[in-house]
């Protein structure tokens, strides 16, 4: 009797057991995949998207980081260039893909601080559809000319628009971008009449500034300064209240004729605004990491840029105070989309 008794305590015991394993196993296929054992992140390709056409300054920092983040992450990263309507169509690309951290966007101060005041729709919010991963570098702009045009200087320039209204054809990567709004802030300051000439990113607008279908630019210094070194193009001056370490004879714009002129480009690394805490915090890490490395440094100031990095908090908050400043030049500088 012990014996049976002993028998149906076990058994009842393996009941239970497997009762237990089995109301386990139904909670676990009601649980939301996100609660479920997923790969560690990144387990796949990530890609970035960088609104401008390839050859211009998006593209190579973008580029150079992308190289860092491929070694640093254990996964490919790779560009997409998006070009189009001052960055808004590969701005409005990356807020609206899946906030996993795979998909992230190259933004600049056009993206991200002018073109809303630019623009009088716009596909994406700036602030609230993206979250800021930091910030990777500070740009000066550079005004350069084609060498067959007849000034060399920032006078001259001014002198020859002014003797020559609606003549200076000036050309921008696009409605919106720094480039843009660097040639208007000049156009209201120097009082001259030129016209604006968009294109579909820096790289075909410096073509034809090399051919000289167009006469100056308000370049990202990244793509221009190979062609200054080569003797293609005739710098003019720097946008920034300082001169350039990579070109210290070439005079700000500020100095050179126009006192008071200053606009600095900047660009910098944003995933999808609903992108997980630690997806976020994983991605700035490793991108702070990438931007600290010498090799990395070397190359984007070898670009005439100036590496930069920070939290995203600290992003977020340049983010909202630059939209307040170049809405502020947009307004008094007269600035409309084409």
């Amino acid at each position: 009797m012990k014996t049976f008794t002993h028998s149906i305590a076990k058994l009842s015991g393996r009941r239970t057991a497997l009762a237990t394993l089995a109301g386990l196993a139904v909670g676990a296929a009601v649980l939301p995949t996100s609660v479920l054992a997923q790969p560690a992140f990144p387990s796949k390709l990530i890609t970035i998207i960088v609104p401008f056409s390839a050859g211009g300054t998006t593209d190579i920092l973008a580029r150079i980081v992308a190289q860092g983040l491929t070694t640093e992450l254990g996964q490919p990263v790779v560009i997409d260039n998006r070009p189009g309507a001052g960055g808004n169509i590969g701005g409005l690309l990356a807020s609206k893909a899946p906030a996993d951290g795979y998909t992230l966007l190259m933004g600049t101060v056009g993206t991200h601080a002018i073109n809303a005041s630019l623009y009088k729709k716009m596909p994406f919010d700036p602030v609230k559809d993206f979250a800021p991963l930091t910030r990777v570098a500070n740009v000066p702009n550079l005004l350069v000319a084609n060498p067959k045009q007849p000034y060399k200087s920032v006078k001259e320039l001014i002198a020859y628009a002014k003797a020559h209204p609606g003549q200076v054809n000036y050309a921008s990567s696009g409605s919106g971008t720094s480039i843009h709004l660097s040639g208007e802030l000049f156009k209201s300051m120097a009082k001259v009449d030129m016209v604006h000439v968009p294109y579909k990113g820096s790289a075909p607008a410096v073509t034809d500034l090399l051919g000289n279908q167009v006469g100056i630019m308000f370049d990202n210094m990244p793509s221009a300064i190979q062609h200054v070194r080569s003797g293609k193009l005739v710098p003019l001056a720097v946008t920034t209240a300082k001169r350039s370490p990579e070109l210290p004879d070439v005079p700000t714009i500020a100095e050179a004729g126009v006192p008071g002129y200053e606009a600095t480009s900047w660009f910098g690394m944003l995933a999808p605004a609903a992108t997980p805490a630690p997806i976020v915090a994983k991605l700035n890490a490793a991108l702070v990491k990438v931007l600290a490395q010498p090799d990395v440094k070397k190359k984007i100031n070898d670009q005439g840029a100036e590496v930069y990095s920070e939290t995203p908090a600290q992003f977020a908050a340049f983010i909202k105070s630059e939209s307040v400043k170049w809405g502020k030049v947009v307004r008094e500088s007269g600035a409309v989309a084409d």
